[in-house]
């Protein structure tokens, strides 16, 4: 099902294993609805529905109410969030709000098909649909197919820095996986990104951390990185054999939502799972992921949306000065791509005076993030880029024994 993925800035990671620490209920959506979907926009969170329409919450989850002025269909399958238009995505096609869901208007011209996944990129917005995928440059005013090279129903969008990937089935009355597909030009065309991953593969969800890519498959939680060239199963501490329904990325923490077997959460990159399901009923199934402030939600098939703080789950360690490196690393920004902020990690083995500066395509200088002696150690700054246009920027750091530049996409 349809995710919102958001990312946050940890160091060193330690889990926290309190005794009191579990998911809480929220007081909604009401009516036991399933959800399909989360997003979040500003301070509001919505969650969209099977059956009830779209619910915002605008008090991290303490009440809902339900804002379907205008829809013409209330099982919503995908939302997505561009600057303040908020889109739904159903079977009956796009519907568009500009006033944070109060009221809808269907925008359809161009558009054929069920919708069932929405993605946003740049000032892109591309709808996964029984008939392919459509893409808009004006907000869903009209809309083109971009499908060349792709088959199947689109059940899955996701943005990976300039990528687009569909995950795409045969659709009833065979509704079995057809894979995982990759755009390199904003949907002009495809190409089938499916070695190593089980026959007929369904993805239920795919997410990015901007260097692995993961992607929710039967049996399990797959990754690749070398952009699908290649995926390996990395299942240890899942259930054997499980339904991977949605995951979740934030910073360098990985969540698998699944069927029947709640939350886990792998901190490196999927090589190891550990279960975080304390407060849930049994056999509970995560169908969606969104972060709000410093809780993480998720969408379940039953009981509505579910919260816990994410302080609960992960410690994160700034400035670890102390701990003596084998080396000089600079991570990738997370998240990438970012509006307006992302937080850049990096580390050095000894003592060094450090700079890291902000430049533009045509190599201007915009920002100066580090520019001092610093002990050996980690550490992670942040990159506020609310006055900058959108685009590519390049972040480097220089010592006097390393000198390392990395990309990072800003998008508005």
């Amino acid at each position: 099902m349809k995710n919102i993925y958001y990312l946050f800035a940890v160091s060193t990671l330690l889990f926290n294993y309190s005794l009191n620490a579990q998911w809480i209920q929220t007081n909604g959506p009401y009516g036991g609805y399933y959800i399909a979907c989360l997003v979040v926009s500003g301070s509001n969170l919505f969650a969209g529905t099977y059956a009830g329409g779209v619910f915002r919450s605008t008090n991290d989850g303490a009440s809902w109410n339900a804002v379907n002025s205008g829809l013409t269909w209330i099982d919503i399958e995908a939302l997505a969030v561009s600057d303040t238009n908020l889109f739904a995505g159903t079977v009956a096609g796009v519907s568009r709000s500009t006033n944070g869901g109060s009221s809808w208007t269907a925008v359809n011209s161009g558009l054929t098909g069920n919708v069932y996944s929405l993605a946003v990129s740049e000032t892109n917005l591309f709808a996964g649909s029984t008939s392919g995928v459509f893409l808009s440059t004006n907000n869903g005013t009209i809309w083109t197919e971009a499908s060349t090279g792709l088959i199947g129903v689109v059940h899955e969008l996701a943005v990976c820095g300039t990528d687009l990937l569909a995950g795409a089935n045969a659709g009833a009355p065979f509704p079995f996986g057809l894979g995982i597909f990759r755009s390199t030009n904003n949907g002009t065309s495809w190409t089938e990104i499916n070695s190593g991953l089980p026959s007929d593969p369904y993805a239920s969800s795919i997410v990015t951390d901007g260097t692995n890519l993961f992607a929710g498959i039967y049996p399990g939680v797959f990754r690749t990185t070398n952009d699908g060239t290649s995926w390996v199963l990395i299942n240890s501490g899942l259930p054997t054999n499980t339904y991977v329904w949605s995951l979740g990325i934030h910073g360098k923490n990985l969540f698998a939502g699944t069927y029947e077997s709640g939350v886990f959460l792998s901190t490196d990159n999927g090589e190891s799972w550990m279960e975080v399901n304390t407060g849930f009923p049994m056999n509970t199934s995560i169908s969606a992921f969104a972060i709000s402030g410093t809780n993480l939600f998720v969408g379940t098939s039953e009981s509505g949306v579910w919260k816990r703080p994410l302080s609960e789950m992960i410690t994160s360690v700034q400035d670890q000065n102390n701990e003596i490196l084998s080396g000089f690393v600079l991570e990738q920004n997370y998240p990438n791509p970012f509006n307006p902020s992302t937080t850049i990690n990096f580390s050095i083995s000894t003592s060094e005076f450090v700079t890291i500066k902000v430049h533009d395509v045509l190599g201007n200088e915009v920002a100066t993030l580090v520019n001092e002696e610093k002990t050996a150690g980690s550490y992670e700054v942040e990159f506020d880029a609310a006055k900058l246009s959108s685009g590519m920027y390049f972040y480097k750091l220089q010592t006097d024994n390393f000198v390392e530049t990395k990309k990072m996409l800003l998008l508005k």
